[in-house]
């Protein structure tokens, strides 16, 4: 092809849209609340950090798997070419093993926000309903991993298709809240806070929510893949180009929602909703009742945030178990046959997971954290200095920042999880 024409594509536009819908699911229904708890100047640090912190880490990744031109392979077979066959495996089971958790997660949330918008806004029998569990499970888990065994092209049209009125709600409701801002998050600005532990302990761990929040990293790969084959030479600048303006959707549509609800709520009453743990939609629903839409559009948003993240999310779980059976069975099991184990595996555990709910799932995603952020943040900067091949990629003082909020991020989620769930 020629890889001169550098005009933009609808495949472009539907993989901006597809990697928007992976980073912005039920995550950045949390991140308002999360962020606006320290006031003005930690949303100023947010806002700045936002997109170097996302685009160099997922742009980084995705050189990786760009490295090797052959557009079959994806990050399990780059790893292999890297680190063997031992180390490659391995790279491949933890990169299964940290987005599994989170497409768990949503299985047992879609579930469950169904259930509670058929009890709550149709007045269905709450125990008849609960009853049901099982066969609710089956039918909106079923229905996903079947649109994602169609095929990628399918799975970025779904996405693309349910990416739209999710941006559209936000930022209507972020437009609807504009009549309750004040001025409360510009008064009794105090620079003294940058001397005190607590503002640098709530800066500490806000970033691994905001990092989680604008994650799109499950897709990155499917996304080399697809511009090795589709653009050639050309497609380490398409996929930079398409990553970049991902990230700047995504941090326009987010960072006005947050910034919208900073400016009606306060850090007290933010911190009310984390002890309440309920997500924004619900407390602004609380907070203004008179805005009844919220009633019933703030379910169904969040149904379709969790269904597009579920998707983009089960591309990179796929292309992990993939890799994991054909390294297992020495390249016997690929193919189709990959594909139809994966769903059958994966449609498995995660309608077990819908209908049992298992609180242990909780830690899992939790563990899960650490392992993806290695991947994402610190396993590119090593490969890019490890190896001459990617030395055309090293820009030192951009790869210490990487490097630096990679710790951060992972150090954070450590705390979180000894403080919740080993502390006694």
């Amino acid at each position: 092809m020629d890889t001169s024409n550098n005009k933009w594509t609808s495949h472009d536009i539907r993989w901006i849209l597809s990697l928007f819908g992976t980073a912005i699911g039920a995550g950045v229904l949390l991140l308002p609340i999360s962020a606006g708890l320290g006031g003005l100047i930690p949303l100023l640090i947010i806002l700045v950090l936002a997109f170097p912190m996302t685009y160099l880490a997922h742009r980084n990744l995705c050189r990786f798997v760009l490295s090797s031109s052959n557009p079959r392979d994806d990050i399990t077979f780059v790893a292999e070419s890297y680190f063997g066959k031992g180390g490659g495996f391995l790279i491949t089971v933890l990169y299964f093993f940290a987005i599994l958790p989170i497409l768990l997660v949503y299985s047992a949330n879609l579930t469950t926000t169904l259930i509670e918008f058929l009890i709550n806004q149709f007045n269905f029998d709450a125990d008849a309903v609960h009853g049901a569990r099982w066969w609710i499970g089956l039918l909106i888990v079923g229905a996903l991993v079947l649109i994602s065994i169609f095929g990628e092209n399918v799975v970025t049209k779904a996405m693309s298709f349910l990416v739209f009125p999710f941006i559209i709600f936000l930022f209507i409701l972020s437009l609807l809240l504009i009549p309750q801002w004040n001025t409360a998050l510009f008064t009794n600005i105090d620079f003294s806070v940058f001397q005190t532990s607590n503002f640098w302990v709530t800066l500490w761990l806000v970033i691994p929510v905001m990092v989680f929040s604008f994650n799109h990293s499950p897709i990155i790969s499917s996304l080399a893949c697809f511009c090795k084959k589709e653009y050639g030479d050309d497609a380490e600048f398409r996929a930079r180009r398409i990553i970049s303006w991902a990230v700047v959707l995504m941090v326009f549509v987010v960072m006005f929602f947050i910034f919208s609800c900073a400016l009606t709520f306060t850090p007290e009453e933010f911190a009310s909703a984390k002890a309440q743990n309920v997500n924004i939609l619900t407390f602004i629903a609380n907070k203004f009742p008179q805005v009844a839409v919220l009633t019933y559009v703030g379910p169904i948003v969040a149904l379709v945030a969790i269904s597009k993240s579920f998707l983009g999310h089960y591309l990179g779980s796929q292309e992990g178990l993939n890799g994991i059976l054909y390294k297992a069975s020495n390249g016997k099991i690929q193919g189709k046959l990959a594909q139809t184990l994966t769903a059958i595996i994966t449609f498995a555990i995660a309608w077990y997971v819908a209908y049992e709910n298992p609180s242990v799932i909780g830690i899992i995603e939790t563990i899960g954290g650490p392992i993806l952020a290695i991947l994402l943040f610190l396993m590119p900067i090593y490969c890019i200095y490890r190896f001459d091949i990617l030395a055309k990629f090293r820009s030192k003082a951009l790869d210490i920042f990487i490097a630096i909020m990679g710790i951060v991020a992972i150090s954070a989620v450590i705390h979180n999880l000894i403080l919740e769930y080993f502390v006694k």
